[in-house]
């Protein structure tokens, strides 16, 4: 989906970013690492209608300038959305991330604690050591077909060298990343979402272990009020990981989507969304 962004310059770089709606403004974090804010596609919009969308392109992907390597770190991504923040103005302002994006979105709870007025964090994990079950989820996934795609898919991510190489290796991958593997809403959100892919970046954090996330120890340190978001068919960011993230934040609420995977913005969308505005109508009010 297109829609009208701008360059926000920063302390090292420039940022796109798109808006879209008006009130209380929410920075929207997504994926990959390597895709951009395409990811949400319009599933989104909804919401719009009473808080105003900050999707951010984070650095090095999308139409963000390129930065050196060594920036693209976990920790630096998510002091950008600080520095996004104070570029506009933006005195109160809350985050939601998904998938890597909620990596970085939980991360910017943990540094810079009370910043954001409240954190969705969709489909994440809190520590590297969940990310074992994928190996033995693929193994197990079926079809078989399918199985077969998605594992070659995951092993280019090391050597993916153009946008083109890119995409298909993430559009090959998108049926392990819903419930149902021949869900027919797949096709219909890849026309919706088609963004810009970077391949560097893939490349970049698929051998260096996705950012690292190790917050456990660190999750008493969130002050913001924090909803947790997982699907309970989801082979990549487990429900286990999110009750984790739950317990471990004072406060926290947890909703799971009985019927979605990875992508419970698209397999459950209607209540993703009245989820994610029931908890922004009482926490930033």
């Amino acid at each position: 989906m297109s829609c009208p962004g701008r360059h926000v310059p920063i302390d090292d770089t420039r940022l796109w970013l798109v808006e879209r709606g008006e009130g209380f403004p929410i920075v929207v974090l997504h994926g990959g690492p390597g895709l951009d804010h395409h990811e949400f596609g319009d599933y989104l919009d909804p919401i719009a209608d009473a808080y105003r969308l900050i999707l951010l392109d984070q650095r090095s992907q999308g139409r963000s300038d390129r930065t050196p390597e060594h920036t693209w770190t976990l920790e630096r991504m998510a002091q950008d959305v600080i520095m996004v923040a104070r570029y506009m103005g933006l005195d109160r302002f809350a985050v939601l991330g998904h998938s890597y994006g909620a990596f970085v979105a939980l991360q910017n709870a943990i540094d810079f604690p009370g910043m954001a007025a409240a954190t969705i964090i969709s489909s994440g994990i809190p520590s590297m050591r969940f990310m074992d079950v994928v190996e033995e989820d693929l193994e197990r996934f079926e079809p078989a077909e399918l199985r077969e795609q998605v594992m070659a898919s995951w092993e280019r991510e090391a050597t993916v060298q153009t946008v083109e190489e890119a995409a298909a290796l993430i559009r090959d991958q998108w049926p392990f990343h819903f419930a149902n593997p021949r869900d027919k809403r797949i096709e219909e959100y890849v026309a919706r979402s088609s963004g810009e892919c970077a391949p560097d970046v893939l490349r970049h954090f698929s051998v260096s272990g996705y950012g690292g996330i190790e917050a456990v120890a660190r999750l008493p340190e969130v002050t913001s009020p924090t909803l947790v978001l997982a699907g309970r068919h989801d082979r990549v960011c487990t429900v286990e990981a999110a009750q984790v993230k739950a317990g471990g934040i004072a406060g926290a609420e947890l909703v799971v989507f009985e019927e979605s995977g990875h992508m419970a913005f698209v397999e459950e969308s209607e209540r993703y969304v009245a989820v994610v505005r029931d908890f922004l109508d009482r926490s930033v009010a």
